[in-house]
């Protein structure tokens, strides 16, 4: 078969291709000259419904379809003078259904002849209203999960509320609350009985000056049956379009005058339930040129009305129990672990929150993590508040770099002590009565040995999983339980945790020995891989036998991740002058290769000088300088010598002394370690980041 002109080929062709957008594309496509008139359009998408080619050919684009911004010729004739394309959201009225509001997506580019002589514009309208309300729908739900519930005061949520949805969702919205509820009673189950009050609590509306059935803090009946008692009562959201003259209005008449006077058109009732209780009533309406409710914007307010039920049932609790509330809110647990790029932890309560148990994680220097895990005996705010004060004594010893034993013996003394308060309490008090003890573990890892070291007090130790699926309880020793009055001293234990290993501490040795022995999730947990723990919190969970009697445990569980090769460094020198010249300048070109800025560089050397003359000087052969970049910059000076560096203000005549104390002032952060191999002087410097920088 013969060929023809290849060019003339695909000329034909492009044409036709050009024909059939014009004629059969479903999305506008329209042409337009150096006026913004249109040229050419293609009049079978639905958009153009009901305009003839006639009508559209020389029409100004923006009147093509109704569109309800009045820049939106502004962003295309700025198309048309710098070449730059255009994508534009316009919100339309069509002509074929002005009752209906539209989203167009418009994208508009220039068209050039071959000698660069500017012709005009090409500009595709594509229909995105259903992507735009779903986007709308999410926009809305993410804001009522933003704001509302921010605090404990059921007004300030409900109001929340109706300023998240109106005018974003809706042109007028009720919350109305069940009175009970409000004085901090429990809910009533479902149907919510006949004449049952309720309070007004929230009110919004679009309009300058809204009718409204009853004022904010009012409390009245709901008489029935209608859409709103109908909703509570089979605990169903409704979408009712509203007639004038429909039968229920007539059992209401003070919110039929209310609605007909602010002209809506359809209602969306949603019941504010919990638990097959009900809390109240959220009312919604559409009014004027809104377009009425669907069925998306129904399973909307489902969830909408389910958060702020929960939001009001959380302050409904706080109103009853405000007092025990305000204690346990200043014994709070972390919420959230700390984790770093070398240790990745996650907290979990198995049963519930047992007020004695705690967990926490504490970041220590050198990129080491300190993990602990305790139990106070007893039950309610007295437990709680124990709890809280031995867990913030934790906190402050481990700022003073102690190791394990010695943190657990100074702990063992503060229980003591508020084991005596205890006992001097009146004898009418019942916590007399109730002896203070309480189980600890307390564990530091550290990525750069890959080693932990751990002491107990009590019967708590942990469960080490390691890569290869070994499952073993490191052999601690048992020192006394705090505040038992016992005066055995407490011994360390060090192990090696692999990468890749999976630490779990639990607040209850039975539930430590269920984990050891019996639990297939923990077992598997090398599996998980690069899933997040909270998985493997949630399969352990799963897995709990009901009979296992554990109790509410707290659990800490840890996964170990080798800590980055080119984020440490370490050098050893010995005890000459040169050593001092030697350290800066691998200080120097180590802290360019991490791009440390060069504030922060010169500090370091300056920290690293200062420490290293101190160290030859006045410590033990040999010195080891280790840099450490995880979440702050660490200089560590190690030596052999045991003696106590301390911090002095050198007089203006004095050739020395002032070394600790310059590191002191240039470091955030610094400290003595002290271990059998002798001390680590230590100093932390935060690093900005590139944004800070910039």
């Amino acid at each position: 078969m013969a060929h023809g002109d290849p060019g003339r080929e695909v000329e034909e062709t492009a044409a036709s291709m050009l024909e059939a957008l014009f004629i059969r594309s479903p999305v506008g496509l329209h042409l337009l000259d150096t006026d913004l008139r249109v040229v050419r359009v293609n009049t079978s998408t639905p958009a153009m419904a009901g305009v003839s080619l006639d009508d559209a050919i020389g029409q100004p684009f923006q009147a093509m379809y109704g569109m309800v911004e009045d820049d939106v010729e502004a962003p295309v004739r700025e198309v048309l003078d710098t070449g730059v394309p255009l994508r534009h959201i316009v919100r339309t009225r069509l002509k074929a259904d002005p009752s209906q509001e539209r989203h167009f997506e418009i994208t508009a580019l220039r068209l050039e002849d071959p000698h660069g002589t500017v012709l005009g514009v090409a500009v595709t309208a594509l229909d995105v209203t259903e992507r735009e309300r779903t986007r709308g729908r999410t926009r809305v739900l993410d804001a009522v999960r933003r704001t509302v519930g921010r605090t404990l005061d059921m007004a300030v949520s409900c109001e929340d509320l109706v300023d998240a949805l109106v005018p974003a969702f809706a042109d007028l919205a009720v919350v109305e609350v069940v009175d009970a509820v409000i004085r901090g009673d429990d809910p009533p189950l479902a149907p919510l009985p006949p004449n049952s009050p309720l309070m007004r609590v929230a009110f919004r509306s679009t309009a300058a000056r809204p009718p409204q059935a009853h004022p904010v803090g009012d409390v009245h009946h709901l008489p029935g049956p209608t859409p709103f008692t109908r909703a509570m009562a089979d605990l169903r959201p409704r979408v009712v379009a509203l007639a004038p003259d429909a039968p229920w209005m007539s059992v209401d008449p003070p919110r039929a005058e209310a609605i007909r006077s602010s002209s809506a058109h359809t209602l969306l009732a949603a019941p504010l339930a919990l638990r097959d209780t009900v809390l109240g009533l959220l009312s919604l309406y559409r009014t004027g040129q809104s377009p009425p409710f669907d069925e998306g914007d129904r399973e909307l307010a489902v969830e909408l009305a389910a958060h702020t039920a929960l939001c009001i049932d959380n302050a409904r609790r706080f109103t009853r129990e405000h007092s025990v509330a305000a204690t346990v809110h200043r014994q709070l647990l972390p919420r959230s672990p700390e984790t770093h790029a070398s240790l990745e932890t996650a907290y979990l309560s198995v049963t519930g929150a047992d007020p004695g148990a705690w967990y926490d994680t504490i970041a220590l220097s050198s990129a080491r993590t300190a993990l602990v895990v305790g139990n106070v005996s007893g039950s309610g705010l007295n437990a709680a508040a124990t709890m809280g004060q031995l867990r913030t004594v934790v906190r402050s010893l481990s700022t003073f770099d102690l190791a394990p034993d010695e943190l657990l013996a100074r702990l063992h003394d503060t229980a003591a002590q508020l084991a005596a308060e205890r006992a001097e309490l009146p004898l009418g008090d019942p916590l007399r009565r109730e002896a203070l003890t309480a189980d600890c573990v307390y564990a530091v890892h550290d990525p750069l040995t890959g080693r932990c070291t751990m002491a107990g007090a009590g019967r708590l130790a942990p469960v080490l999983v390691c890569p290869d699926g070994t499952v073993t309880v490191p052999d601690t020793p048992s020192g006394p339980g705090l505040g038992t009055g016992e005066d055995a001293p407490f011994a360390t234990v060090e192990f090696e945790v692999p990468e890749g290993s999976v630490l779990v501490f639990a607040s209850d040795p039975l539930l430590t020995s269920y984990l050891a022995d019996s639990s297939r999730p923990l077992r598997e947990s090398p599996d998980y891989g690069e899933r997040p723990l909270q998985d493997l919190c949630d399969d352990i969970v799963y897995a709990l036998p009901p009979g296992l009697g554990a109790g509410d445990a707290a659990v800490l569980i840890a996964r170990v991740r080798s800590f980055p090769a080119d984020q440490f460094t370490a050098w050893r020198f010995e005890s000459e002058p040169t050593a001092v010249a030697l350290a800066r300048k691998r200080t120097r070109r180590q802290l360019a290769e991490w791009h440390v800025d060069e504030e922060t560089a010169f500090n370091t050397e300056l920290i690293i000088s200062e420490l290293v003359t101190n160290a030859i000087r006045y410590g033990s052969p040999p010195v080891e300088v280790r840099l450490v970049n995880d979440r702050s910059l660490t200089c560590e000076v190690c030596d052999t010598g045991s003696a106590a560096p301390h911090l002095r203000h050198a007089r203006t005549v004095d050739e020395g002394g002032r070394g600790l104390f310059i590191a002191a002032q240039l470091a955030e952060a610094w400290g003595t370690r002290y271990t059998p191999q002798g001390k680590t002087i230590w100093t932390e410097q935060s690093v900005p980041t590139h944004q800070d920088q910039g």
